[in-house]
């Protein structure tokens, strides 16, 4: 599992408490701040999306806390291997290697050179589901991005239902006063409450999802790649050279030295 989300929270709220100090924590316990910011929040959110949306934040959370989800490093390895599958068979017989293929992009992505589709509709088709897929992602980010902008909104809104208290009940000579500390709590904990919900989780969350699409539009665009280049014959060392393009120097590197290794050991052999 990918900690780092859960691991920011903890720090962040940590770092809060300690800043704000043990004895004086129960200062920034408020009911009222709560409903109006916590509350405010959640309702505007169901106001925003249908509920089946909504239902899939669990689904969200397993995603952002998910590591290594889409392995590009192993695809091209898979994808090198049915280069030269190919190459010395044909392309039909890559059929059986796909019907033990778990992922359904990548098995459907094989079926589609298999049937010797014209290579431009291949990647038309496969191109248009990643950018549908892309699409659906952005609306589910867009429910923490709404999150991260409307949770200040509330909080602004709590200050100024405490203000507006506290100077409804400024008249000195009666019992105003004692109600001037718990106004004026409402007035500046709201927005307390609604900064750091947007900017420590909400925010945190959108970003991680748009990580995790990243990852999962690169998988597909190398898929994409891959298979064209093997219906068109395309050399596999240059399929390789030319899928590892989309990795980063350090994935590059570490697949290099792999491979090193693995013809050291064949030449020993």
């Amino acid at each position: 599992m990918d900690l780092s989300l859960v691991i920011g929270w903890v720090a962040g709220l940590a770092l809060i408490v300690y800043g704000i100090g043990m004895d004086k924590l129960i200062n920034f316990v408020d009911i009222p701040s709560v409903l109006i910011t916590g509350g405010g929040t959640i309702a505007a959110l169901i106001a925003s999306f249908p509920l089946k949306t909504l239902a899939q934040i669990p689904k969200h959370i397993g995603i952002m806390l998910s590591t290594k989800r889409y392995n590009s490093e192993a695809v091209i390895d898979t994808l090198v291997d049915m280069a030269k599958t190919a190459r010395k068979k044909g392309l039909l017989v890559l059929e059986e290697q796909a019907s033990g293929i778990k992922d359904p992009f990548l098995k459907q992505s094989v079926m589609l050179i298999v049937d010797a589709m014209d290579a431009e509709k291949i990647r038309e088709m496969l191109e248009s589901e990643v950018s549908a897929m892309m699409d659906r992602h952005e609306q589910d980010v867009s429910i923490y991005d709404k999150g991260s902008g409307v949770a200040p909104g509330f909080g602004m809104i709590g200050t100024l239902v405490g203000l507006v208290n506290m100077l409804k009940n400024m008249d000195m000579s009666g019992n105003g006063a004692n109600s001037l500390g718990a106004d004026m709590s409402v007035a500046l904990i709201t927005t307390f409450y609604g900064c750091v919900m947007a900017h420590l989780f909400f925010a945190p969350m959108a970003k991680k999802l748009r990580i995790r699409n990243d990852q999962e539009v690169l998988y597909k665009q190398i898929i994409i790649e891959g298979v064209l280049s093997i219906q068109a014959g395309d050399n596999p060392k240059y399929l390789e050279e030319k899928l590892l393009s989309y990795l980063s120097q350090r994935q590059q590197g570490k697949i290099a030295k792999k491979n090193s290794v693995r013809e050291a050991s064949g030449s020993d052999a």
